[in-house]
């Protein structure tokens, strides 16, 4: 892939990002310490006002590799700017001497008091326009607007783009806040953030953005959410050098193969298929920004910045009119889905007034349709959650939830969880398993008190009682779970199954009585043509009596006043069976077995109900058992 001015990062890069005033020398500044100049486009040279996101790198004296997003200063500009900060925990915020504080250096402190830093340093710029008493002043000016940020503490290094005067001590700032900063998430899920979007003659698709999370290789394929496209990484570049693995945090620029440059937008997030579920509603902890003079309520329109994204927002806050000063919890609905995870920071701005009015944390990216009562100390507990735990409130929370969904919600995937128990694709709440078990219990203990014969309830019937226990107790409304219960219980040792039929571990059969030996008799004397149910009532034998060795699984009804017994059906499925590929048609069942077509096709219908077989046209094949 030819080299691309934008991309930047490497397998052992930090990433940066400015912020500040327009004019105040972010761009001048990135240029003197990289000796590339961020600003690509002709109208910014003509203008000197950065208008996109600018990209530049370099290599500091402690051999770290650090790339810099230079993001606009202007106002016009501001949702530009929160595309490049948005996935990065870095800044320099930087402030003219001259100048001192202006109002986009109030909106951007609050950009980044909101999105939150693990490390910032402030370059206080064009140091050789002013007098010493005026430097100083600046400095205790900028500290006084910090203070309560966090940004309060952060180093002031005085310096000049056009001289060189302080910028070794800028140099030494950086590398002292890269050594402190926490390393970078690195086996997580991969989110390459993407901020813009170009075609290269003879290469194709290229994305650029910040890759956080996990790492992405040449080869593998990837997906763009939310649009859900699928593409294979051609090559992978950072710092004008092709690599084979990028590793977060790393500006990169990605060489896409089957995607066309219209179909990505600056939003997206390039990650490997299936490890993210997008959403357009969540949770969340929201604050105003403390320059907000007025209450933030619900009323109104809201656009909503996370990483590269950007979207329509309205909002729902829990519990009040309005966000007090501590913040409050929320639910935030997007006009369209986009990739957020846990712990994800965010800003709101006001639509009308295009004013940066809040911002928070992303708390539960799949929340209940309705908050309930209880949204409050839900929320809470989410909040004081370290990233391990997420996945057993997750549990608590639900009841039961299935493994895939764990991954997708959390990007976890533990192989234990405190109070739950794993079972079938599913992760269920010891309360909630031991409540379908006692359910169960008295279901199946009534069961066999009526059917004495019966070696146990037929797995469909029971699982659609367990089902009902289940919802009564909140779970997910979904079959596969009451299967998933049933299957624990047997592997615990509480249930029993054999065949199709489930019973409590404890039962055993009763004997068959005199008047049930005297019955199967009848009717296996019959067989190939055994007596119906209208003859064998006529003969003596009661309904009733029928009716339970039907269920015990003695008998086998095949139509309504048709019953055989458990052996012949087993002889009809052996036939359809050794005739594999080739198939069998009634006349073939009729002949093997001996009987009429009065018996043979409702014999098969039946077979076919209950999905031993499969018709097609005249024949029938086996399924697989």
């Amino acid at each position: 892939m030819p080299e691309d001015p934008d991309a930047a990062g490497s397998p052992a890069t930090w990433v940066v990002a400015t912020a500040g005033h327009v004019d105040h020398g972010k761009s001048s500044l990135i240029l003197r310490l990289t000796g590339m100049d961020p600003d690509r486009l002709e109208e910014e040279k003509l203008r000197g006002l950065t208008i996109a996101l600018g990209y530049a790198w370099c290599t500091l004296p402690s051999g770290r590799e650090v790339g810099f997003v230079d993001v606009p200063g202007h106002e016009r500009f501001v949702r530009t700017m929160l595309a490049g900060v948005g996935p990065v925990r870095l800044v320099i915020f930087v402030v003219a001497a001259d100048e001192g504080w202006k109002p986009q250096s109030e909106e951007h402190l609050d950009i980044v008091d909101v999105l939150g830093v693990d490390g910032v340093v402030i370059a206080l710029t064009k140091s050789d326009l002013v007098s010493p008493h005026r430097l100083a002043l600046a400095q205790e000016e900028i500290r006084g607007h910090v203070g309560g940020t966090t940004l309060e503490g952060a180093p002031i290094v005085a310096c000049s783009s056009r001289t060189g005067d302080g910028l070794d001590d800028l140099v030494t700032a950086l590398d002292a806040m890269l050594a402190t900063a926490p390393e970078p998430e690195r086996d997580a899920r991969s989110r390459q953030h993407v901020d813009r979007v170009f075609t290269i003659k003879g290469s194709g698709t290229v994305v650029t953005g910040t890759l956080t999370g996990g790492p992405i290789a040449v080869g593998e394929e990837v997906e763009l959410l939310p649009s859900g496209a699928r593409s294979r990484v051609r090559t992978l570049q950072t710092h004008h050098r092709d690599v084979g693995v990028v590793l977060p945090v790393s500006r990169v620029a990605a060489n896409l193969a089957g995607v066309s440059r219209g179909g990505i937008e600056r939003g997206e997030v390039v990650t490997h298929p299936d490890a993210w579920r997008p959403t357009d509603v969540f949770e969340c902890r929201v604050r105003t920004v403390r320059s907000l003079g007025r209450p933030l309520t619900a009323r109104g329109a809201f656009k909503f910045h996370a990483g590269s994204a950007e979207r329509d927002a309205r909002i729902r806050i829990y519990g009040a009119t309005s966000v007090a000063r501590d913040g409050a919890f929320a639910r935030i609905r997007l006009a369209e889905p986009l990739v957020l995870d846990v712990g994800d920071r965010f800003v709101l701005r006001e639509s009308g007034r295009r004013e940066t009015v809040g911002g928070g944390v992303v708390l539960d990216v799949d929340p209940p349709r309705r908050p309930g009562s209880d949204a409050a100390e839900r929320l809470s507990r989410r909040e004081r959650a370290e990233r391990g735990e997420v996945p057993a409130l997750l549990v608590r929370e639900r009841g039961a939830i299935g493994v895939a969904d764990v991954r997708l919600l959390t990007g976890l995937s533990p192989l234990a969880i405190a109070g739950a128990t794993r079972s079938s694709g599913w992760w269920i709440a010891d309360h909630l398993r031991d409540e379908a078990a006692r359910a169960t219990q008295r279901h199946l203990e009534a069961f066999h008190a009526d059917q004495p014969l019966a070696l146990g309830q037929e797995l469909p019937q029971l699982r659609a009682d367990v089902m009902r226990s289940l919802r009564a107790a909140g779970a997910p409304n979904d079959e596969d779970l009451a299967g998933a219960v049933i299957d624990a219980l047997v592997q615990e040792g509480r249930l029993a199954r054999e065949g199709t039929s489930v019973r409590l571990s404890s039962h055993v059969a009763e004997t068959a009585t005199a008047e049930q030996t005297r019955l199967l008799d009848a009717i296996r004397d019959g067989e190939p043509t055994p007596p119906s149910v209208s003859e064998l009532q006529a003969a003596g034998f009661e309904r009733g009596l029928i009716d339970a060795l039907v269920r015990s699984g003695e008998l086998v009804r095949i139509a309504p006043d048709l019953v055989l017994s458990a052996g012949l059906v087993q002889r009809a499925e052996a036939i359809v069976r050794a005739a594999g590929e080739r198939g069998v048609t009634v006349s073939a069942i009729r002949e093997g077995l001996g009987t009429s077509r009065r018996y043979a096709v409702p014999l098969m219908e039946h077979l076919d109900r209950t999905g031993v077989t499969r018709r097609s046209g005249d024949l029938r094949f086996a399924r697989r058992p």
